[in-house]
């Protein structure tokens, strides 16, 4: 006889989260669509509760020292990258403390050339103070790559505000015929990254959007209205393009691996992060949507709160209409399951276009309205509350 044994869920749910933190290493199996450092307390919340993690990152940003390493080797970017990766270290780990020190160090924006390759080659060396506290063999390891981007480094290469982080994984990236999983994955083991952090492609690509006035608007950095200000007219478009100087749609698709990471996944979130240039864009190369149909997992919208220069006027309705049609134009058949479950705070989040809820009831979403944001953490969402309520849902 099939015995049925039933139990009340609760979200959170206390036994879940308890099963995941007596044995994370066995931990569900979340996937986040992201880019940025929007997701990177939560990220550090959640390795307490599983090590299964996968993070596809948006490799696009174009501005700040990423634009001077794209120039430089026509690569994709590594910053969200190297970001997420040491957000997701274990720093119990002996040298772990050490090494997130010495990627998160930025070479200082006003010194001269001269000066700022002489600490680079302190570094490479094994003289300068945050390469010297690095236990090796990670150090012998940080040290050669250093060494390797030293050799490839152009005469005019601008070293200002360099990230230290992003140079080594540069150097990995060259080194390993021009791919960032190899490079990715040494690091991973030598800090014992507890998830895993991917690229959505391997491609030196950009981004592009057309605004609702008509104009278009090439590169990330032009985008996010970080570095430049802020949009005059809402995004109406995003589309990838094959570099700065055109705005030529191109194609491109998912490898593989990546398609198998999102087949493996026991809950696919579409996380906080700028709209359009964090979020969006992972769902831009062909395949995605027809992977993410494939699963028949949970899959959940956690809009940010607070403003988004990128989705002035959208209402959280808005933003999950367009995720459907972006994962539809990514091959996701018409009317599959791409998204089912969107999570808010109605009552202390901050939503400047509105929540919409006869919307997306409307669309068939399945709307949990709970607390995520706490006086501590507003406006932002506490990654607390927001680890706790994807592991419930896992």
């Amino acid at each position: 006889m099939r015995i049925q044994v039933t139990r009340k869920v609760e979200i959170p749910d206390p036994y879940k989260l308890a099963l995941y933190r007596k044995a994370p290493e066995l931990g569900p199996r979340i996937l986040f669509f992201s880019g940025g450092t929007a997701l990177r307390s939560t990220s550090r919340k959640l390795i307490r509760s599983t090590h299964n993690t996968v993070h596809l990152i948006t490799p696009f940003d174009s501005g700040g020292s990423s634009a001077i390493l794209r120039k430089a080797f026509a690569m994709p970017a590594v910053g969200d990258i190297r970001n997420r990766l040491m957000a997701l270290a274990d720093q119990s780990v002996q040298g772990n403390p050490a090494i997130f020190d010495l990627f998160a160090y930025r070479l200082p924006k006003n010194l001269g050339q001269e000066k700022l390759r002489a600490e680079l080659d302190q570094m490479a060396d094994g003289r300068h103070k945050l390469v010297r506290r690095i236990p090796d063999p990670m150090r012998k390891i940080i040290r050669n790559h250093f060494h390797q981007f030293l050799e490839a480094m152009p005469r005019d290469f601008d070293l200002r505000g360099a990230s230290i982080g992003n140079l080594v994984l540069t150097a990995g990236y060259l080194t390993n015929r021009r791919q960032l999983d190899p490079v990715i994955y040494i690091f991973s083991k030598l800090v014992q990254v507890c998830g895993t952090v991917r690229p959505t492609i391997n491609k030196d690509l950009h981004l592009a959007v057309r605004l609702e006035d008509g104009s278009v608007i090439v590169g990330q950095h032009n985008i996010t209205g970080k570095e430049t200000a802020p949009l005059a007219s809402p995004i109406s478009d995003i589309w990838l393009t094959g570099g700065l100087e055109s705005d030529a749609p191109v194609a491109a698709s998912i490898r593989n691996k990546v398609r198998e990471r999102i087949a493996g996944a026991d809950l696919i979130c579409y996380p906080p992060g700028s709209f359009y240039s964090s979020v969006v864009a992972n769902l831009l190369p062909g395949g995605v949507g027809e992977a993410v149909a494939a699963n028949p997992c949970p899959k959940v919208f956690v809009p940010g709160t607070g403003r988004d220069p990128e989705a002035v006027g959208l209402s959280v309705a808005d933003r999950a209409a367009l995720l459907r049609r972006y994962l539809t134009e990514s091959g996701a058949p018409e009317g599959a399951d791409i998204l089912g479950y969107v999570i808010v705070d109605s009552r202390n989040g901050s939503y400047p276009g509105g929540i919409d809820r006869a919307e997306l009831d409307r669309m068939g979403l399945t709307v949990i309205d709970c607390e995520l944001v706490t006086s501590g953490s507003a406006p932002d969402l506490d990654e607390r509350l927001l680890s706790e309520m994807l592991l419930s849902l896992a």
